[in-house]
Parts: C-alpha cells; structure tokens; sequence
C-alpha cells in the first residue's frame, strides 16, 4: 500500500513516461563521475589554488562535505521518486509548481553555461598542440561529435560515458602513482626546473594560509563547481534499469572516489609545483604544469590528452542532463510541448538541440576574451546549480515532513540538523559571490534571471487560466 505522497507524486511520473530505461548500475556510477571528474579539477583548481594557496585541501574538502550532505538527501528523494525531473519534480510537489519552475529552469540554464566552461577549456587543452588554430574551431566539432553521441540512444550514451569516464579514473590512479613516486623520490631536491619538491611547499610561499581564511572561503566557490553534476545521478534516475538499487549504490561508491580523487591529487599538485607557479599558469591545467617541471619525456602530452576526455566527457553528461531537465519542463507545460517530444529511440532531440546555446554563447566568449572566458563561464554558470543544491536541502526538509508515516528504503542521517546544516553552508556560499569580484556576475547574473523566470511563470499561469475559462464558456454555451 502506497502512502499518500508517493500515490499523489505518480501523476508526475507518469507526464514523464517514454524515456527508456538502459542504463545499468555500474553506468550510472561512472556517469556520476564523469560529470563531476571534468574541467573545474583539471583546469578550475588552478584558480581555487591562486585563491587560497595550499589552503586550498580544506576548501575542498569543505565542498566535499556539503556534497556528501546534499547525496544523501538525494539518495533519500531519489530512491523514492526516480524520474527524469528529479529535484524539479520534488520541487514542484513537495514546495510549489513555482518552485519546481524556477529549479528546473535555473539548473537547466546553469549547466548549458556550464556546458561553455567544459568547450573553453577544450579550447585551451587544444592550443597545448595547435596553438595556431582558433578555438571556435576545435568547439563547433567536438560539439557536433557530442550531440550525435546524445540523439542516438541512452545506451549508447551510457557506454561512451562509461568508457570516457574509466580513462579518466585509470589516469588519475596513475597519476596518484606518478606524483607519489616523485615526490617520494625527491627527498626535498629540487625538480630539473629548479623549484623545491616536497610538502614544504605548503608552507614555504607565504604559509598554508598565504591568502588568509577568506581565500580558502572563497576557494569553496570552486570546489563546488567541481563537484557540481553529481547531482545528475538524480536525472538519470529516469532511465535506470533498476533504479533503487542502482541509484544507492552510485551515491556510495561516487562520493567516496570524488573524495579521494580530489584531495589527493591537489595534495600531490602542491606538493610538486610550488602554489604560486600553479596558480599563475591558468592558460593551462596545473596538471600539465607539473608534468612539465618533472620533465618525464611526453608526460605532459599523455596528462592533456587525458585531462581533454574529461573535459568532453562532462560535456557529454552535461548534454544530457541539460535535454533532460527541458523535456521535464515541457512536459509539466513551462516549456514548449516540441520540447517534450521524444525520438523513436526515446531521445528529447529537440530539447537536447536547444541545450547547446551555452557552447555557441562560450564560442563567442571565446573569440572575443580568449583566456578570461573560462573564469567569465565559470562565474555565469555557477548560480544555476548553486540555487539547486539550496532548494534540494529545503525540498529535502518538506518532504520528510510529509513522508513521517512512510517506511524509505534509504534514510538521510542527521536530519533535520545537517539538512538545515547544508541549506546554510549553500546559502553563505551564493552570498560570498556578490563579495568577490571573480564571482561577482554570479548573483548579478542569478537574482534578475529568477526574478524574470518568476514573472514569465506567472504571466503564463494567468494566460492558461485565462484559456481555460473561455474554453470552458464555450463548452457551456454550445
């Protein structure tokens, strides 16, 4: 017997129907990481640690734990509702229809933007080989390549992901290796390019803190963007072949290795290229910087290729859930019903189409800033998900209140306090843009954006009631 909520929330299941469920556990588990292993570690850390210097460990590791608290409310919400709309969808039950709107369409815009980061820095990654060619160049195809990957099937997506994202993890397990024999084996020497190697690098450039506490704060900003697309489990949700078992396991094993990935190779980073060469080689991943001070012949060629995977693997992850989360909103009726439409392969082609405005809009970023492009993306993109993440911990808090009497499958702990905990910590970090010149666009870009989807929601909720009654005159009086 269903309790009452879960009955009540099949409706918006069932508007959703028609995506195919191909995805397998082990899929949905690397397709996590793929999203979340992509441009803000390979080339974002570069400005986190221009921020706080070897602080930056702590900032990651505060974003993590904001992380870990909001999967487990995800887990918790997925694991009952599995659909396509996800935290949208929760949004609009649990909250209010204006809600589901705005979290839909704010995350839906951030990741197209997001999307711009990823084939900025494609550009960038590029220019370490042909630094000749412009950048729009290597953007129109990779995207084109992307976009047929998406509009074939959910399976096929699901196996190029699943491959993309098992180089990424092997490379970055090898580079593990790498760094610690290095390190290891420096014994404090300097590297061929004549800096220090070792962990005296945290504290010999100005402290572990050479930009105070309020670097590493803002570090945060960061960290977030880089674990920012776990929460796409949650969307994939909709085409999981299992998706209680497969959806509690992926939150498990994702979490534990975007940790680990994070922390230890930022650990090895500093401890290689002293934090002030890092930070001051943003035309490039700092992970290629430190192939090049080691100089282990092709290295740093071998580390770009690898760090160019996943930047398109994010990309690829970010397509689809950008086509997701707008099939979801045509299908609730904020969108266009052409949107809502599916392929004979059960793909939202035509809202996958759309969800590629944020590359063309980073093209041009591209062709006209160059190298500041990537941090201008950066900072637009980041409000879109930044609200998400806010709105999932609140979402999270109504919907145990309405579901005390309901036995779940998997349970957030700590609730309502680490809940609460998070929606804070979510909320002092969008109010931290605003003081932060680099991140500044973020709410000057994200309060008006909200403020204009509110009005577009309620002059179309007034247009179809308006609609409504003059059909239902009509009706009367024939």
């Amino acid at each position: 017997m269903k309790s009452l909520p879960h009955a009540q929330f099949e409706a918006i299941t069932e508007r959703e129907q028609g995506l195919r469920r191909g995805l397998s556990s082990r899929q949905l588990s690397m397709i996590a990481i793929g999203g979340a292993i992509g441009t803000g570690l390979f080339l974002g850390s570069s400005f986190a640690i221009g921020f706080a210097g070897p602080s930056v460990l702590i900032s990651y590791l505060i974003g993590a734990f904001i992380t870990l608290l909001l999967m487990g409310c995800m887990a918790e919400m997925t694991v009952a509702h599995p659909t396509a709309g996800s935290f949208g969808a929760w949004a609009e039950f649990y909250l209010s229809p204006l809600c589901g709107f705005l979290v839909r369409f704010a995350y839906w815009a951030g990741v197209v933007f997001a999307l711009g980061t990823e084939i900025t820095a494609v550009a960038v990654y590029m220019r370490f080989w042909f630094p000749a060619v412009p950048g729009w160049i290597w953007i129109t195809g990779f995207t084109l390549v992307l976009v047929m990957v998406n509009a074939f099937n959910v399976r096929l997506f699901g196996a190029v992901e699943y491959s993309f994202s098992a180089l990424k993890v092997t490379a970055i397990i090898a580079f593990l290796m790498l760094g610690a024999w290095v390190v290891y084996s420096a014994h404090g020497h300097a590297s061929t390019a004549g800096t220090p190697i070792g962990f005296s690098n945290y504290t010999a450039f100005g402290g572990f803190f050479p930009r105070g506490v309020w670097g590493m704060w803002v570090a945060v900003l960061v960290s977030l963007f880089s674990y920012f697309s776990i929460e796409m489990i949650a969307v994939a949700a909709g085409e999981a072949k299992d998706p209680q078992r497969a959806i509690t396991n992926a939150f498990r094993a994702t979490m534990f290795r975007l940790v680990l990935f994070y922390l230890l190779t930022l650990a090895l980073v500093l401890a290689i290229v002293p934090w002030n060469i890092t930070a001051s080689g943003q035309t490039q991943s700092p992970f290629v910087t430190v192939m090049v001070r080691t100089h282990i012949s092709g290295a740093a060629g071998v580390v770009n290729f690898v760090i160019l995977i996943a930047a398109l693997s994010a990309m690829n992850s970010q397509l689809y859930i950008t086509a997701r989360m707008l099939f979801s909103l045509s299908r609730s009726g904020f969108a266009p019903k052409r949107l809502g439409t599916l392929s004979r392969n059960g793909v939202p082609i035509a809202a996958l189409l759309v969800s590629t405005a944020g590359i063309a809009f980073a093209a041009v970023l591209n062709l006209h800033y160059h190298e500041r492009s990537f941090l201008i993306m950066l900072a637009i993109s980041m409000f879109g998900p930044m609200f998400t993440w806010l709105m999932i911990f609140v979402t999270h808090l109504r919907f145990r209140q309405r579901n005390t009497q309901t036995h779940l499958a998997f349970r957030m702990w700590g609730y309502p306090y680490l809940s609460i905990l998070g929606a804070v910590l979510m909320l002092a970090a969008l109010v931290t843009t605003i003081f932060t010149s680099a991140f500044r666009p973020t709410l000057i870009y994200g309060v008006p954006f909200l403020l204009v989807l509110s009005l577009v929601y309620r002059l179309r909720r007034t247009t179809t009631h308006r609609q409504a009654s003059k059909n239902a005159g009509e009706t009367i009086a024939s």
